[in-house]
């Protein structure tokens, strides 16, 4: 399919179960149009990196992820060489009479004893339609955040081995982060930026009769109540779409059409990923979840 009009953007994420609004298909209109990468941010189970697989599902593309956490290198996320094939390769020559002294160095230096990471993946695509996704950027540290920088500028790698390496088509690049920190200016402004809130009362109804087919509308409407009233309160963690979507499919699984204490109380471990927003459920800001999620019920009957 192709992304030739923002409303062809909204159609296609339709299509892939994703429901958007019109700022996001803007931003991933111009990402495409302008080849640009697109920095997705907000917190973490908002439908960020939703994004980037449904687009790769739409443009027929491959999707590639490199998971970033602290610590990664430019090693990890690029290429290294098959140290073992190498050694096992000059030992076969060794043993078919060759010196061990005149192992051919030049010939195992090449692509098939290569391995690929995402990066160099995504650069040398052959001319394939590619996404690359950037997971969670905020999670590695500034100096792979400035080889980032250089690689998205260029799209291209050098391999002192084999020569330079450059994108024969460039891959659409998606970037995510959840703000664990402050990323550095020059990376953003490689980048279109697009912050993804929690959803709407009204979105998040949309996006559960989406991706749970069979939710009542009435169970549906106190579930977006019940997590539009959490997401005011100072817990650790505040639940996500992604966290939504799980309680509803539990719900579902359990045979219940109605909110109730119990269930709540029996499910909290879908909802909440932490001992400490576990037990602050308990206080009185319970009745306050209640009372949102009865008021959305009524709301709709």
């Amino acid at each position: 399919m192709t992304l030739d009009s923002i409303d062809a953007v909204q159609q296609a994420l339709a299509a892939g179960a994703y429901v958007s609004d019109r700022a996001l298909a803007t931003s991933i209109f111009l990402a495409v149009k302008l080849e640009k990468p697109l920095f997705l941010e907000g917190e973490s189970g908002v439908g960020k990196t939703e994004v980037a697989k449904v687009l790769a599902q739409t443009l027929g593309a491959d999707l590639i992820r490199l998971q970033c956490y602290e610590g990664l290198d430019a090693n990890s996320a690029l290429y290294e060489w098959n140290y073992p094939k190498q050694l096992l390769a000059m030992r076969l020559e060794a043993a078919d009479g060759h010196g061990r002294e005149h192992a051919p160095v030049k010939q195992i230096f090449t692509r098939e004893f290569l391995i690929e990471r995402p990066l160099l993946k995504a650069i040398d695509n052959q001319g394939r339609p590619t996404v690359l996704l950037i997971d969670e950027v905020d999670r590695c540290d500034q100096e792979f955040e400035a080889f980032l920088l250089e690689v998205l500028s260029d799209f291209q790698i050098t391999i002192p081995e084999l020569g330079t390496i450059r994108a024969t088509r460039r891959p659409v690049v998606v970037l995510t982060s959840n703000r664990t920190r402050e990323l550095n200016d020059a990376l953003k402004r490689r980048c279109l930026y697009h912050w993804i809130a929690y959803p709407t009362f009204e979105k998040e109804l949309a996006i559960l009769k989406t991706k749970v087919p069979g939710l009542p509308e009435s169970l549906g409407r106190q579930i977006c109540g019940f997590m539009e009233q959490a997401r005011t309160k100072d817990f650790f963690k505040k639940p996500g779409i992604a966290e939504s979507l799980d309680w509803a499919s539990a719900l579902l699984a359990l045979g219940r059409r109605t909110l109730d204490e119990s269930t709540v109380s029996d499910t909290l471990g879908v909802i909440f990923k932490y001992r400490e927003d576990v037990e602050r459920i308990h206080d009185a800001s319970m009745r306050g979840l209640f009372d949102a999620a009865r008021r959305a019920a009524q709301a709709g009957s």
